[in-house]
């Protein structure tokens, strides 16, 4: 199942999940491109999100505005679906309607396979450049393993000799059961860094990464539509 956390209010770009792609809101339209892989419902704490929902025949969950991620937000979600234990959950955000279809079943084939190995599952592309500190690197073991997340370039280059690096991509996977614990773990990393997902590592926990190839991008900032429009209109 895939599970697109969706929250109204935006520090950066207000009401960011709305804005229309070809008449149709970002939310909608993600979760439009997700359904062509797998049952999609949308977690929000909008009402006006979940009529939108119901126009375009997407299941929505109405959920606490009081949550301070959209982790937490998926994990009401699961409680109020009430699904077992062993569901694998997919965690797409609403503002990445450009992840390819192609790379979604990757991904949850990905998960399928290696379900048995890992605490949480997620992605990256590689990149020969670390880009600015918007742009989350991981490490990986040679099981492909994230050793670490940062917004630092790491590994850092001290010879200059050019390295690739990994640039982690927003999407998750858990199982329900797994995703019930990791709201419950405990982290001062991901307080240093604002990355939640050092939160399993910190606890010991194995996120198993699948590498894709994508042109998708997060949309965070207006500037951020104002180059997807231009990626469509292209």
């Amino acid at each position: 199942m895939i599970i697109i956390p969706a929250r109204l209010k935006s520090s950066r770009f207000s009401e960011k999940i709305l804005v229309p792609i070809n008449g149709i809101p970002m939310c909608i339209y993600t979760a439009l491109n997700a359904s062509k892989v797998d049952e999609v419902v949308i977690a929000t704490d909008s009402e006006q999100v979940c009529e939108l929902a119901k126009e375009y025949n997407i299941k929505a969950v109405l959920t606490s505005q009081n949550h301070e991620s959209g982790t937490e937000r998926l994990a009401e979600c699961v409680d109020i679906l009430e699904l077992n234990d062993d569901e694998i959950i997919i965690n797409l955000q609403a503002d990445e309607p450009l992840f390819e279809k192609e790379n979604l079943i990757k991904f949850k084939e990905f998960c399928l396979k290696f379900k048995d190995e890992f605490f949480m599952a997620s992605c990256y592309t590689i990149k020969d450049n670390p880009s600015d500190e918007n742009t989350v690197k991981v490490v990986l073991d040679t099981k492909q393993n994230a050793i670490y997340f940062s917004r630092a370039a790491i590994p850092f280059d001290r010879d200059k000799k050019g390295v690739s690096y990994n640039h982690h991509l927003g999407i998750y996977a858990y199982t329900a059961k797994s995703l019930k614990e990791f709201i419950s773990l405990k982290s001062n990393l991901e307080h240093i860094e604002k990355l939640e997902q050092l939160r399993a590592i910190e606890n010991g926990k194995i996120i198993k990464m699948c590498e894709i190839n994508t042109k998708s991008f997060g949309i965070d900032t207006k500037a951020d539509y104002e180059r997807l429009l231009g990626v469509l209109n292209a």
